[in-house]
């Protein structure tokens, strides 16, 4: 091959992504928007939940509390139908009770006044503040469908940074200005480009991270990776990450193997079997267990009360196993997770800001804040660069097939995110074989005669 066919080859490859990288962002935009902003707000949600949740930390007392079996059942008697899901350990003894009530397959949090039994609040988990944020991010409040879209815009981000970083590689740049550090004072088009192009390039680590580690919690990849892991790690308990439009509540552990509803699949306790609380609860307190920590009724399959920490931070989640005389009988700790399991588990709680404390936070605060840059940046660039009744997507120059290389890479990348698989195969298609033949489309979109 020839210099000059090796350069035509680079300018054809150059185009190439620059007019997938511009599909790309096109579409991602919006949802990147909402993605960063709903999980902005999700990184704080202990310190959201605590400041909530502050009228119910100091209630008054004139007495001793009430036994865990009488503030359970006040809590279930409160919800028509209701079963005790998980009584949550208070952190003081005249902070509210917080006990998880399951009815007709929802489930709501009751606090109740630890000493009078007085029911202070009610509120269906899914209404929760935090618990509407998370299920805008994780499924726009569309359920499967909406977890499946966010999958595909999730899926073509990664494409989207990847094939940034490949445009910003400097080829011939003079120094680090428009590289590394944007040039603020030149103003117009090339100050907006470089706004785009080193943002990209700073945060470009910290997107291509959160990207992969929300890959566990989607509807397609995250079931195709759970049957991968029940092949790989048969004797392991189920895995303790919901995957989205489940409609799971996202920090149950026991959510996979006691049904879609999370465990509002216990079987139904008789007034006299929640006395077993009174021997528990004492016995969970002394544990140590990171906040939240709940104690639940044995369910269809464990049969077996359970302390438990559902932590954000899951490398410190543990979980007792009780019999309902108050025996332990069992202890499970990160340490005794699948390594698969703890892979993810370290990459969920990153993920969530809850890993390191408030670096951790703040780290998913220069991503948002970099991803939304990116948007605004790349919206304000098409929009100033876009000639008049034309998309101003970069024109196709060349209609011929590029190397096999980069066949091989798409194909791979379509293997491993098959939702974006399905839609590239989809728009290579219509690329092909029905846009350049409808010529004021074609025109349009920038692309070569067919």
């Amino acid at each position: 091959m020839t210099d000059h066919e090796k350069a035509t080859r680079r300018i054809l490859l150059h185009r190439t992504l620059w007019r997938w990288h511009f599909y790309a962002g096109l579409f991602c935009v919006p949802f990147v928007l909402i993605l960063a902003i709903t999980g902005a707000i999700y990184l704080f949600k202990p310190q959201v939940n605590a400041w909530l949740d502050q009228p119910y930390a100091h209630v008054a007392l004139s007495g001793p509390a009430a036994s865990p079996e009488a503030q359970a059942l006040a809590a279930v008697g409160s919800i028509p139908a209701g079963r005790l899901k998980a009584y949550q350990l208070p952190d003081a003894p005249d902070q509210a009770v917080q006990v998880l009530v399951s009815a007709k397959g929802e489930d709501t949090r009751v606090w109740v006044h630890p000493q009078t039994l007085q029911v202070l609040k009610a509120v269906p988990e899914k209404g929760r503040f935090m618990q509407v944020v998370h299920d805008i991010h994780g499924e726009l409040l569309m359920g499967k469908t909406g977890s499946i879209l966010v999958e595909l815009a999730g899926s073509w981000a990664l494409i989207m940074v990847l094939t940034g970083l490949y445009l910003w590689w400097p080829r011939g740049a003079q120094g680090l200005a428009g590289v590394v550090y944007p040039r603020l004072g030149r103003g117009g088009r090339l100050f907006w480009r470089d706004i785009h192009a080193v943002t990209g390039v700073w945060i470009s680590s910290l997107a291509l991270f959160l990207l992969l580690t929300a890959l566990p919690w989607t509807q397609v990849w995250g079931q195709a990776f759970k049957e991968v892991r029940r092949m790989a790690v048969p004797a392991a308990v189920p895995a303790d990450w919901p995957t989205a439009g489940n409609r799971a509540q996202p920090d149950d552990l026991h959510a996979e193997h006691r049904g879609m509803k999370g465990m509002a699949n216990h079987d139904h306790l008789m007034p006299g079997q929640y006395a077993a609380l009174n021997l528990i609860v004492p016995q969970a307190q002394t544990l140590n267990l990171a906040y939240p920590a709940l104690v639940s009724p044995p369910g269809k399959r464990a049969k077996t009360w359970t302390a438990k920490s559902d932590s954000q931070d899951r490398p410190l989640r543990e979980e007792y196993r009780f019999t309902a005389r108050g025996e332990r009988i069992g202890h499970d700790g990160f340490a005794d997770k699948p390594l698969l399991d703890r892979v993810v588990s370290v990459g969920v709680a990153a993920h969530e800001g809850q890993l390191f404390g408030l670096p951790n936070q703040l780290l998913g605060v220069i991503a948002a804040l970099g991803m939304s840059t990116l948007s605004v940046s790349g919206v304000v660039m098409w929009w100033k660069r876009r000639p008049e009744s034309r998309l101003g997507a970069p024109e196709t120059l060349d209609t011929r097939p590029l190397s096999i290389g980069l066949g091989l890479l798409a194909l791979a990348f379509a293997v491993f995110l098959p939702v974006m698989g399905i839609s590239l195969a989809i728009v290579i298609l219509l690329d092909r074989l029905v846009f350049p033949f409808i010529p004021g489309l074609r025109t349009w979109l920038g692309l070569a005669k067919a």
